[in-house]
């Protein structure tokens, strides 16, 4: 698949005020499951946002997951592996931090990145590249036969869109803790990354990947929170019954 030929933002036929209300009744759609995921504790939901740098990870996670209860919702990220992460195998720092049953983690960026950015700056040999490629899948496999549903999204950030959010970073005060000269570093490899994407997408797919167009933050939210309903909808979450040998519970009408 070509990166090109997936949109970066929609027409929706809605404006942005109805989205906005659309959106918060969304995030109470999304409370409600997640209370019966918590309660059941029988399967866990794991969420990966990837993009390029300024794609609006945290807004996404901001946007969708806001008013979850955080005792069942913790949110990951990784960067460049620590002393400690980089002595074992590159899995171990993510196989660590995965949702227990009854939990939502919610991964700001992800394992992919130990593919995305040895395989661009060349720092790991083409073989090692590929063992992981098959590792990450065998790695999805294992956590999806343990309940875990996986929900991988690429928030699809067109080229001029990040220049301008990025430059939002140099301009406005309340933005300067985001800047990194790096950033912008990275951004004269664009090519070589949406072709990296392109084969993490292709060869990494038997969990599916969700191609976000993220231009607009409300739009991006409303597409993704949609997604989460859908599939938290598909895990048959029901509160469990009473265990009680002490009482019998009277249910109102």
């Amino acid at each position: 698949m070509k990166l090109s030929d997936h949109p970066t933002r929609l027409e929706f036929d809605k404006s942005r005020k109805e989205i906005k209300k659309e959106n918060k009744q969304l995030s109470k759609d999304i409370i409600e499951l997640q209370r019966k995921l918590y309660a059941q504790k029988e399967k866990s939901l794991l969420v990966i946002f990837q993009g390029v740098d300024a794609s609006g990870k945290d807004s996404a996670l901001r946007d969708v997951f806001r008013e979850i209860n955080p005792a069942g919702c913790h949110v990951f990220s990784f960067k460049k592996p620590t002393e400690k992460e980089a002595s074992h195998d590159f899995l171990w720092r993510v196989h660590h931090v995965c949702p227990a049953k009854g939990m939502i983690h919610i991964f700001n960026r992800s394992h992919y990145e130990d593919i995305l950015v040895p395989k661009v700056e060349g720092y790991l040999p083409d073989d090692v590249i590929d063992e992981r490629f098959e590792m990450m899948n065998d790695f999805e496999r294992m956590l999806t036969k343990n309940g875990t549903t996986i929900l991988k999204f690429y928030l699809h950030l067109s080229k001029d869109r990040q220049k301008e959010k990025l430059m939002k970073r140099v301009n406005r005060h309340d933005k300067h803790y985001k800047h990194s000269d790096g950033d912008w570093e990275v951004r004269k490899k664009w090519d070589q990354y949406m072709e990296v994407y392109e084969e993490i997408f292709e060869r990494c797919n038997e969990v599916p990947w969700h191609i976000i167009p993220s231009d607009d933050n409300k739009e991006k939210a409303n597409i993704i929170a949609k997604i989460v309903i859908e599939a938290m909808e598909q895990m048959d979450l029901s509160f469990p019954p009473l265990k009680s040998k002490l009482f019998t519970p009277e249910y109102e009408n």
